[in-house]
Formats: C-alpha cells, sequence, structure tokens
C-alpha cells in the first residue's frame, strides 16, 4: 500500500532578488559594462547546490544565456558535508576537453564566497528538455511519458553511450585529483567516504539499522575482481541530461564524479530510474517498467565498450545504499526546519526502505516482472 509523501523540502533560503542584484555586481567587475538580466530560479532547483539562470546584456552582442551553479547556503543544513565547487568546475573541463559528450562550456569560477555567500561557477545554459523529477517522468503526464517506445528507446541507448564514452575516452591520469583519500583500491575508497557520510548524517541523530545491514551486505558481495577504475560521473541519471529532442545535448551535475569501476555508474543509473518506477507503481500507475530495464542497459553498455558488466547486484545494491544516506540527510534536513518529525523507525524516513531492504535480503531483483 502507498504511503502519504512527505511535503516536498524547502530547496533554498536564500532571496532571489538579493542574487541578481549581486550577480550583477561581480559581473561588472569582469565584463565592464555587461549586467545580468532576467535573473530566474527554477523551480527543480536542488537541495545540494542551487542553480541561477540569466542572460549576458553586453554592449557588444552577442547575448550570452548562462546558468550559474551556487554551492549550498553553509547555514541551511547542506546535502553535503561539502561542496566542492572547483573541483566540479575542473572536471567539466576535463570532460570537454577529453570527450566528446556535450557538456557545457564552463566561463568562470568565483572561489571567493563574498560575493554571493558561497563559491560558484558560471557556463553557457543548453536549451532543451530534462526528464522531471517532480514529478517523475514515470508518472503520467510530461513529455518522456508521453513519448512513443521507439523514442524512448533512442533516448536510452544515446544515455547509455554517454557512460561507454565518458569511461572509455577520459585518460585516466588527468583524472586522478578525483581520487578520494585513505587506503586500498578506488572502489574500497568510494565504499569508505560513503561510510564517512553516513556517520556525518547521524551525528547526534537516530542510526538507520537498514542502512548499515546494506553496508554489511556489501561486504559479503565484495567482486573479486574489482575491475578497473574510470572516471565516474556519479550522478549518471537521465534527469541530469537537457536533450534536443530525444538527444544528448548537455551533460549536467558533475558534483559526485570520482574514479571507480564502470559499474558504479552503471549500478546509480539503473537503480535511479528503479527508483522511480517503483515510486510509480507503489501509487497504482503502470510507469515505465520496459525503460532503462537494468538487461537492456547491461547489454547496451556491453555493445558499445566491450567490457560486460559484472556483479551488478553488488553495484545496484551500493546505489540503492547511497541512496538512501542522501535521503536520510534530507528527511533529518525537513526535521530541522520543522517540516516533518523523527518516527520511532528511523527508516521509514527512508523513501525507498522496503526496496533497499529487498535488496539486503537477495530478493529484489527476482522473477521476470523484477526488471532484471
Amino acid at each position: 500500500m502507498a504511503t502519504a509523501p512527505r511535503p516536498r523540502p524547502r530547496t533554498t533560503t536564500r532571496d532571489p532578488e538579493e542574487l541578481g542584484r549581486r550577480l550583477t555586481t561581480w559581473l561588472t567587475a569582469r565584463l565592464p559594462g555587461a549586467r545580468a538580466a532576467n535573473v530566474t530560479v527554477p523551480e527543480s532547483n536542488g537541495m545540494s547546490s542551487e542553480t541561477l539562470l540569466f542572460d549576458i546584456e553586453h554592449p557588444e552582442p552577442p547575448l550570452t544565456a548562462c546558468a550559474l551553479r551556487l554551492a549550498a547556503d553553509p547555514a541551511a543544513y547542506t546535502v553535503f558535508p561539502v561542496y566542492d565547487m572547483p573541483r566540479q568546475y575542473r572536471t567539466m573541463r576535463l570532460v570537454a576537453e577529453r570527450t566528446d559528450l556535450p557538456v557545457p562550456r564552463v566561463l568562470w569560477l568565483e572561489e571567493d564566497p563574498a560575493p554571493l555567500g558561497a563559491p560558484f561557477f558560471v557556463m553557457e545554459r543548453v536549451e532543451g528538455r530534462v526528464p522531471p523529477d517532480v514529478m517523475p517522468y514515470t508518472y503520467e503526464g510530461n513529455w518522456l511519458h508521453a513519448a512513443s517506445d521507439q523514442e524512448r528507446e533512442r533516448l536510452e541507448a544515446a544515455s547509455v553511450g554517454l557512460l561507454a564514452r565518458l569511461h572509455d575516452q577520459v585518460p585516466l591520469p588527468e583524472a586522478d585529483f578525483l581520487t578520494f583519500p585513505g587506503e586500498g583500491s578506488p572502489l574500497r575508497r568510494h565504499v569508505e567516504t560513503q561510510r564517512a557520510y553516513y556517520a556525518w548524517v547521524i551525528d547526534g541523530l537516530p542510526r538507520s539499522p537498514l542502512i548499515e545491514s546494506a553496508f554489511d551486505r556489501l561486504d559479503e558481495l565484495w567482486p573479486r575482481d574489482e575491475g578497473e577504475a574510470v572516471l565516474n560521473w556519479g550522478d549518471a541519471r537521465i534527469g541530469n541530461v537537457v536533450y534536443d529532442g530525444f538527444a544528448p545535448a548537455a551533460v549536467l551535475d558533475w558534483e559526485m564524479a570520482a574514479l571507480a569501476p564502470r559499474e558504479v555508474d552503471l549500478g546509480w543509473t539503473v537503480y535511479l530510474h528503479r527508483f522511480f518506477q517503483d515510486l510509480t507503481a507503489s501509487f497504482g500507475q503502470r510507469g515505465l517498467p520496459d525503460f532503462l530495464r537494468r538487461d537492456r542497459v547491461e547489454r547496451r553498455y556491453a555493445e558499445l565498450t566491450g567490457h560486460t558488466p559484472r556483479d551488478m547486484d553488488f553495484h545496484t545494491l551500493y546505489a540503492a545504499l547511497r541512496h538512501a544516506i542522501v535521503m536520510l540527510r534530507v528527511a533529518y534536513r525537513q526535521v530541522h526546519f520543522g517540516e516533518v518529525a523523527v518516527p520511532p523507525d528511523p527508516d521509514t524516513l527512508i523513501l525507498h526502505h522496503g526496496s533497499l531492504r529487498a535488496m539486503v535480503q537477495g530478493s529484489y531483483w527476482e522473477g521476470p516482472a523484477a526488471g532484471r
């Protein structure tokens, strides 16, 4: 039975008009005679960072449409402990220079928090459409759900192709700055970084037995051969792509980029779709059960790269676990702002606690209807 959704959490504590005024002041100092016009904050703004859309008006055309990515307000109970804007900026430049992925051109990096209250960077804005998160694209009433099976298949193939090309094209030594600190393999470091993130999330708050059992299950499923490390996009999902028709026009949101096995990205792609699909089905809608199926994603990726994905039970569980930690932080953020109360069982704050528990138990991917 579906449960009533929690109130949508607030995504900003900042005043958009004040940001616009401060942005114009900053822009004029870098481009004399220019001003920021048509400054807007999109409704789909996230909580880990904030986006401002604006146009640069300048005596010498052409007018440039821009997007500004601003680190979250450190006083607003941030989703992540650190938001490394230079790291994201450098990643986007690397991917743009060393691959044929459509990455927006980055224009300026501002590391000084004084102008807007936090570091930020500015990039060119690419027009197009993005599969919505709210309400998810798996629900009726949006462009992707209304598309034909053939159109969605084109989008799926092109989106998996983004991962294949990213993983194959970026020279590993040039991405070394994305290596997580610590000891052991890139995968060990990646998981240990998530353990540290979980410890930060629950500091002074109730623990999640489900998340901790998922970490234990990861140890049991640990791959015998972890595979090579490549540059992972990190937040590899279609909701972070701008599409022109059904072809990718811009790949966004590189804040979670890291060096890790290929399957870390693939597991995230597969599970983040399943998260929306499971949520949709729980409310009695059919959703898109044949879209981004795990078996299809694995097959397409193998055809494009020659690398057959392996240990995907481990990697989809890891994706669901990582997503659970983020969701627990978002829920505790709502508690902080008085939007919800902590329930007797903190695991219920994790919207997908049922599917995560099934993964821990090894039953999630069983049966022909499971979308394997």
